[in-house]
């Protein structure tokens, strides 16, 4: 047993317990004390799957005084701008869930807006926010800052151990800037920034484009017509082998919302279920789901990308957050979803 010497600091944001006589092994003591639920929160790409997920989960605890911007209302490409907007509005915390988004055939085809806009993004949050004062800050990414080829499940530890996947290095490369520089501002200067990194997302609000969207999505819209086409025939790319993971949004929003409210001891966290399944599993579920009866045809001249990425999840585990949504009931909501929106599903124009 320990006794924390409880050294409260009242400000306008926060309200923070300091220290402890005895150090602890257990991260759990990285606490936030009494959260402020009225704190005036910034969620950067409100609108998208991410960051609606987080506005209901913040919503659902409690917290009274959310804002986010549209990008007519804040192209956040542009520097001044989201300067300005700081200043003007005084954000306590800055939750960054935009971003430039696609899958395979997308970010094979424009490399440079992925790189680019999405670090000119990242940055001017980033770096808006230090300037602006802003003690707390999330930073959401992705599953692909990991090298293609390192062991799995993947570490928090193997960023920046070996080459990454080429078919989206541009997205990796641009979300592990923004990685080391909410490290570097922790580090340097004590502040509050922490970066989250979630696998593979689905859920409500996604990108079903067939031109843009992941694989899950893709998916789902694909049997979905096949299946009001005569059950015709599904065609997908690759050889159905390679594993991956997947995480219902609303699980990923709890995740943020825990991460509002605690203190986390480290710069970086995976977020995921820790359990994944072939490509080719998750097309007979996602078929099973959607009540189609035709054939799979496998296109394996199609690129398959990494063969396997499988998330270490325990030191969020550890902390006291894990995801609740199983595979299965994820995609039966996001199906059902799907239905009741399907005249005004999203489709990203590139």
């Amino acid at each position: 047993m320990y006794f924390c010497k409880v050294s409260v600091l009242f400000t306008d944001r926060f309200t923070y317990i300091d220290d402890c006589i005895e150090a602890s092994n257990n991260p759990k003591d990285y606490k936030f004390y009494k959260m402020n639920k009225a704190l005036k929160i910034y969620i950067a790409g409100h609108k998208g799957m991410v960051g609606s997920a987080i506005w209901r989960a913040l919503e659902k605890k409690g917290y009274t005084n959310l804002m986010g911007k549209t990008s007519k209302e804040l192209d956040l490409k542009k520097q001044q701008a989201v300067l300005d907007f700081f200043k003007d509005e005084k954000p306590a915390v800055v939750i960054d869930a935009a971003a430039k988004v696609g899958g395979i055939l997308a970010n094979s085809s424009f490399p440079y807006q992925f790189l680019m806009e999405n670090m000119q993004i990242q940055n001017n949050l980033i770096d808006g926010a230090f300037q602006s004062g802003i003690e707390k800050f999330i930073f959401l990414g992705s599953s692909c800052i990991y090298p293609k080829l390192a062991p799995q499940p993947l570490k928090e530890a193997y960023l920046l151990t070996d080459s990454l996947e080429p078919t989206n290095e541009w997205y990796a490369v641009a979300k592990i800037t923004g990685v080391k520089a909410c490290q570097a501002i922790r580090k340097q200067f004590e502040k509050d920034y922490v970066s989250l990194m979630p696998t593979n997302l689905y859920g409500y609000f996604d990108n079903f484009d067939l031109k843009s969207s992941h694989v899950l999505p893709a998916m789902l819209r694909k049997f979905h017509e096949a299946k009001n086409n005569g059950n015709a025939n599904v065609t997908l790319w690759g050889s159905g082998t390679p594993m991956r993971e997947f995480l219902f949004v609303d699980d990923m929003a709890e995740a943020v919302v825990f991460a509002l409210e605690n203190k986390l001891p480290e710069y970086l966290y995976n977020l995921g279920s820790g359990k994944d399944i072939t490509i080719k599993e998750l097309a007979e579920l996602i078929q099973k789901v959607t009540g189609h009866k035709g054939t799979i045809v496998w296109d394996s001249e199609k690129p398959d990308g990494t063969p396997r990425k499988l998330m270490d999840v325990s030191k969020m585990k550890d902390i006291g957050w894990e995801y609740s949504t199983e595979l299965e009931k994820g995609i039966e909501k996001t199906y059902n979803w799907f239905l009741e929106n399907i005249e005004s599903i999203k489709e990203t124009k590139m």
